[in-house]
């Protein structure tokens, strides 16, 4: 007879969540340590970003044109109720074109940058004491590797990203919750895609990435989070994504019971 489950209280998943969140901070700490390799871990974060918002700002500037395009049952409500309607449905298409483009800058920085940031975690590595497990994964293995894992998980954004997008126009609670959920589902989809390079060093897969973090969630959802907090800054993405890389390496040390502490 097996044992029952028991529920790990909410105070615990509280505390790791923000134990993954302070894995960011770790990751900055480590990072600023190798001034040598600051200036390349921005520059390939400084071409996605320069796309990035240009993406954003145009996705503003239209906003109010397709919402306009999406709502044409609102032509002929008074003014009030189509303003209001089309109010909602801009917000709606600049938080999914946010989450969107979050998960998609992550993608496209890290096939840009991949060998910087393989350098950057390699170098975490080193500082803890070596990558137990360590496979030799030619350049453009990883490479391929990479581009195929990220469009996947772009993909799977762009899947979430409709019904959230339906779901923002439901009043206060589109304004509210929906942000809430495209956070943590923005925040899932980054851990899974920073996590990748030092997981391949490993020999192992998206598969693989999927189950060690949901083997404790609320760590990876912390570090996620935290990260993806910091994108929708201006500037935040350019300057944090190195350090995001580092937080990363920690993370993936962590959730496979390999120590994270200095020797």
């Amino acid at each position: 007879m097996n044992a029952p489950r028991t529920i790990a209280p909410v105070a615990g998943a509280a505390r790791r969540f923000l134990g993954g969140a302070g894995l960011l901070l770790r990751g900055l700490g480590l990072y600023v340590r190798s001034p040598g390799l600051m200036l390349l871990g921005v520059v390939p974060a400084l071409i996605s970003g320069a796309l990035f918002v240009t993406a954003l700002g145009a996705l503003v500037y239209f906003a109010d044109d397709l919402a306009a395009w999406a709502t044409p049952f609102a032509d002929d409500w008074s003014g009030t109720a189509r303003n209001l309607v089309r109010v909602i449905a801009g917000l709606a298409f600049v938080g999914v074109g946010g989450l969107l483009g979050v998960v998609t800058f992550t993608a496209l920085t890290l096939a840009i940058g991949d060998p910087f940031y393989e350098k950057i975690s390699e170098r975490v590595e080193e500082r803890l004491g070596g990558t137990p497990g360590a496979v030799e994964v030619p350049l453009w293995a990883s490479l391929r590797r990479s581009v195929a894992d990220s469009l996947r998980l772009v993909g799977l954004s762009v899947l979430v990203g409709i019904p959230l997008f339906a779901a923002g126009f439901i009043p206060v609670v589109g304004q509210t919750v929906v942000p809430v959920i495209g956070g943590a589902v923005g925040g899932w989809l980054l851990a899974v895609e920073l996590v990748g390079g030092p997981f391949s060093r490993r020999g192992l897969r998206l598969p693989d990435r999927r189950a060690r973090l949901k083997a404790d969630r609320p760590t990876a959802l912390g570090f996620g989070v935290a990260v993806f907090v910091c994108f929708l800054i201006p500037l935040g993405a350019i300057l944090v994504m190195p350090a995001a890389v580092a937080g990363a390496t920690l993370l993936t040390r962590r959730s496979l019971g390999q120590h994270i502490e200095e020797h």
